[in-house]
């Protein structure tokens, strides 16, 4: 049985005035340790569908299974990261980082030691006494990171986390996320608008149409991206094919 069961997915938003529906039939399988993008045209039901996964909304119909149990409402497991970082300003960057054990009352030696070595993993040495204002957008955004990673989550959502990054952050970020998450063997599912970052950084790539939101095409990167850092992967020419065949299907969505 797969890791992630996304079975028979449909969306519809009521409103007084109108009816929308935002999914239609998505049906996947995803893989344990496996990094997987899902991009699209704006409206075709990607964050929709991660706040599904995520169980922060119900699906109209369908079911949503992580490692044999049911996602019916948010579950501690699922670690959910945005395009803001949302970390506390008036709490360090260890405060934040130790939320979900403080919560608890259960920090223990061993999660401040783990606490410290995700932030060197993440390049932060020696920020944890800083405050979030102290720190530039990347940095900000890769202690949320580590935040998230704290609590153990079996799978990461990321939605659209480096968007709002300047390009040459953004590239560093990539990498420092990919071998981190491949590290600890964490299975990842990310929204984006952006090709090259897609490419970049899965293991598969799932292309969604709009009105309503479906899987158009599904795209398995090629071995030799997979191994190499986002960066790297960049500069293949592999990744330059895939990245014509994917603009050329994006296109012919568009088109219909």
């Amino acid at each position: 049985m797969s890791f992630l069961t996304i079975e028979n997915i449909h969306h519809t938003y009521f409103t007084k005035k109108s009816i929308t529906t935002a999914l239609d039939n998505i049906s996947l399988s995803i893989e344990e340790g496996e990094f997987v993008s899902f991009l699209g045209p704006s409206g075709c039901g990607k964050t929709t569908l991660l706040s599904i996964i995520a169980g922060l909304i119900a699906p109209t119909t369908g079911a949503v299974t992580i490692d044999g149990k049911r996602i019916e409402s948010p579950d501690p497991t699922i670690g959910y990261m945005f395009q803001q970082d949302y970390l506390f300003p008036w709490k360090t960057i260890e405060e934040n980082i130790l939320l979900g054990p403080s919560l608890s009352k259960s920090v223990t030696a061993d999660q401040r030691r783990l606490g410290s070595d995700l932030l060197n993993s993440m390049d932060l040495v020696g920020v944890e006494k800083q405050f979030p204002n102290q720190l530039s957008g990347g940095m900000r955004q890769r202690a949320a990171l580590v935040r998230t990673l704290m609590m153990d989550p079996k799978i990461l959502l990321l939605d659209e986390p480096f968007s709002a990054l300047d390009y040459q952050t953004k590239l560093k970020l990539e990498n420092l996320v990919s071998s981190t998450l491949k590290k600890f063997n964490k299975t990842a599912l990310l929204v984006t608008h952006d090709i090259g970052e897609a490419i970049a950084m899965s293991d598969r790539i799932f292309l969604l149409a709009a009105r309503p939101g479906r899987v158009a095409k599904t795209f398995t990167v090629p071995e030799e991206l997979r191994a190499a850092l986002p960066f790297d992967a960049r500069q293949l020419p592999s990744y330059s094919t895939l990245f014509q065949d994917i603009w050329k299907e994006l296109d012919s969505l568009d088109d219909n």
